[in-house]
C-alpha cells in the first residue's frame, strides 16, 4: 500500500464567503431598511424638491400634439368597443348643474395637493415608523408616471377635435386646471396618461383606510379616490382608462416598497424604536 495522498485545497478560502466582511455589509443594509424617525427639515426639502423636479420633467416632455390626439381617438374607440364610453354623458350631465361642476373644478385644482400633503403630515406625526416606506410608494408611483407621459402622450377628452366634450373650467370661468385658460402654457396638456389624480388619491385613500382607527375616517379614505374618479371624468380632464394607468403606477410603487423593506409599509412598526435597539423589520399591528 502506498502512502495516502493529500490534495491541497488551494483557492478554497476564496470560494467561501468571508463572515468578517459579510456581516458589516448585512448590518449596513439592515440599517438602511430599518424604520427611522424622519427629520422635519429634510422631509420639507425633499417633498419640495421632488415636486419641483416632477413638474419640471413632466412639462419638459415634448408636447406631441398629433400623436396625443391619435392616442386619444384610439382610447375613445376602444372604450366604445367595450361599451364603456361614459365620459361624454357624465361630462354633460354634471355640467348641467352649475354649482356641482364649479365645485368639481375647484376640487380638481386643489384637493389633489392639499389632501396628499395632509396625509404626509399625518404620517409624519402619527406613524413615523411607516412614514419613509409609505412616502417611497408615493415617490415611486410618481416617478414611473413620468415614463408614461414620455412614452404615451395623450390628449384629455376636452381637447379632442370634433368632440362634444365641455371644458368646464373655460365654460364656467373658474380658477383651476393648469391646462386651461391663462395657465395652460405652464403645463403639458398632453400628459393625461396615467392620471396622478387617481394615483395620489388612491395612495391617500388606502393609507387612511389601513392606518386610521375611526371607522368613519376609514370610509372617507375610500370615498376620496372614488370621488376623484368622478371629478376627473366629469371635468373632461381624463378618460377612465387614465385612472387604470394611475392604479398600475401605484401598484408599481407598492412593489418597490415591498422589495426594499421586505413587507408592506402599513405592516411596519408604527413607532421608531430607540436608537441602538433597531433590529430586523417585523410586521406589527397599528
Amino acid at each position: 500500500m502506498g502512502e495516502p495522498t493529500v490534495t491541497p485545497l488551494e483557492g478554497r478560502d476564496q470560494a467561501l464567503p468571508d463572515p468578517v466582511t459579510a456581516a458589516p455589509r448585512r448590518r449596513r443594509l439592515d440599517r438602511l431598511r430599518s424604520p427611522r424617525r424622519p427629520r422635519l427639515w429634510f422631509e420639507i426639502l425633499l417633498v419640495a424638491v421632488s415636486y419641483w423636479t416632477y413638474s419640471l420633467v413632466r412639462n419638459a416632455v415634448p408636447e406631441q400634439r398629433a400623436e396625443a390626439l391619435r392616442n386619444a381617438d384610439w382610447i375613445w374607440r376602444l372604450e366604445h368597443s367595450l361599451g364603456l364610453a361614459v365620459e361624454e354623458s357624465v361630462n354633460h350631465g354634471v355640467n348641467s348643474v352649475t354649482w356641482l361642476i364649479v365645485s368639481m373644478n375647484y376640487y380638481y385644482a386643489t384637493l389633489h395637493f392639499i389632501v396628499t400633503l395632509a396625509v404626509l403630515v399625518w404620517l409624519y406625526r402619527s406613524h413615523p415608523g411607516r412614514y419613509a416606506a409609505t412616502r417611497l410608494v408615493l415617490f415611486a408611483t410618481t416617478a414611473v408616471a413620468l415614463v408614461g407621459y414620455y412614452l404615451y402622450p395623450l390628449a384629455p377628452p376636452r381637447l379632442m377635435p370634433g368632440g362634444d366634450f365641455v371644458d368646464t373650467v373655460m365654460v364656467h370661468q373658474t380658477w383651476g386646471s393648469m391646462a386651461s385658460g391663462d395657465l395652460k402654457h405652464m403645463s403639458n396638456q398632453y400628459a393625461a396618461m396615467p392620471s396622478m389624480h387617481i394615483g395620489w388619491s388612491l395612495w391617500c385613500g388606502l393609507t387612511v383606510f389601513a392606518l386610521a382607527k375611526l371607522p368613519w375616517v376609514r370610509i372617507l379614505g375610500l370615498l376620496y379616490p372614488t370621488a376623484t374618479l368622478v371629478v376627473i371624468v366629469a371635468t373632461a380632464n381624463h378618460f377612465w382608462l387614465d385612472a387604470v394607468g394611475g392604479v398600475i403606477c401605484l401598484a408599481f410603487g407598492f412593489a418597490v416598497a415591498r422589495v426594499w423593506y421586505g413587507t408592506l409599509p402599513y405592516a411596519l412598526p408604527r413607532r421608531v424604536p430607540p436608537k441602538g435597539q433597531r433590529g430586523p423589520l417585523l410586521p406589527t399591528k397599528a
